[in-house]
């Protein structure tokens, strides 16, 4: 499984919910984005080095993007743009997902749901 951005962060503010998705995922991957995206909202290099200790507390897998994610994160990006306002980050994670055939874990399930093969876990914080 895939665990998105946003269950990520909800699990960081202290979420709950989040924790028990977390703890309870005996082995998750991340996408790269969603690693870049993390490292982003960092504060400092304290806050950054807890980040690198529970990934590898988790056993995180970091999922790099390919040629393959990237030819379908473009076409996802170009089919559905104007239509739904499709976003680079989620492009690339969908697009990570459905090439890895793992389904994604997130709140932001209205991202995704144009995608016909990505599998979708509904978190509700």
């Amino acid at each position: 499984m895939i665990i998105d951005t946003d269950v990520l962060i909800w699990y960081m503010k202290g979420n709950e919910r989040a924790y028990k998705a977390v703890e309870n995922s005996a082995n998750f991957d991340i996408s790269v984005i969603t690693y870049m995206e993390l490292v982003q909202g960092m504060r400092n290099k304290n806050e950054l080095n807890n980040l690198r200790r529970a990934l590898r507390g988790w056993n995180t897998k970091i999922l790099y993007i390919s040629e393959e994610i990237s030819v379908k994160a473009m076409f996802f990006v170009e089919q559905h743009y104007l239509s739904h306002s499709m976003q680079l980050a989620d492009a690339l994670i969908g697009a990570t997902a459905i090439s890895h055939g793992l389904p994604i874990l997130t709140g932001n399930d209205k991202h995704y749901k144009i995608l016909k093969d990505v599998q979708i876990k509904k978190f509700r914080p």
